[in-house]
């Protein structure tokens, strides 16, 4: 059941239209749900696709995740960090947590991290290097 996006050029607005079915996508004269104008433009639109966890969890397995992987480089840690989260499906609510991964994305090392914010020692976390990164 496709959904596809389209530019209107009479409200100038991007909408989305549902077909049952690629042909009837294929055949059908778009109209758009605001204005009812005719003057549609199909856009490319950006794919989904559903995952169970498990599939979830096989992907942060997979060992060309970590290919080329800087250990010494805050930015790579970073960018794995966001890259767990967002695989695992969930936000982080913790801020202090997400205060970290902006901080590496932005090329702080641990132990600057570790110097401008002393709670992370205080709340028994320790140092930045008892984290599994």
């Amino acid at each position: 059941m496709p959904i596809y996006e389209y530019y209107c050029y009479d409200c100038r607005r991007k909408v989305s239209l549902f077909f049952r079915t690629i042909t009837d996508a294929s055949n059908a004269s778009p109209v758009c749900p605001q204005c009812q104008g005719q003057r549609l433009r199909r856009l490319v639109s950006r794919v989904a696709r559903l995952r169970s966890e498990d599939e979830r969890l096989e992907a942060l397995a997979d060992p060309s995740t970590f290919a080329g992987l800087d250990e010494e480089d805050p930015r790579a840690l970073g960018r794995l960090m966001r890259q767990m989260s967002n695989e695992l499906g969930e936000e982080i609510d913790d801020p202090e947590f997400n205060e970290v991964i902006d901080r590496l994305e932005s090329g702080q090392s641990p132990e600057e991290i570790e110097k401008a914010m002393p709670s992370l020692a205080e709340d028994g976390g320790g140092d930045l290097g008892d984290y599994d990164f």
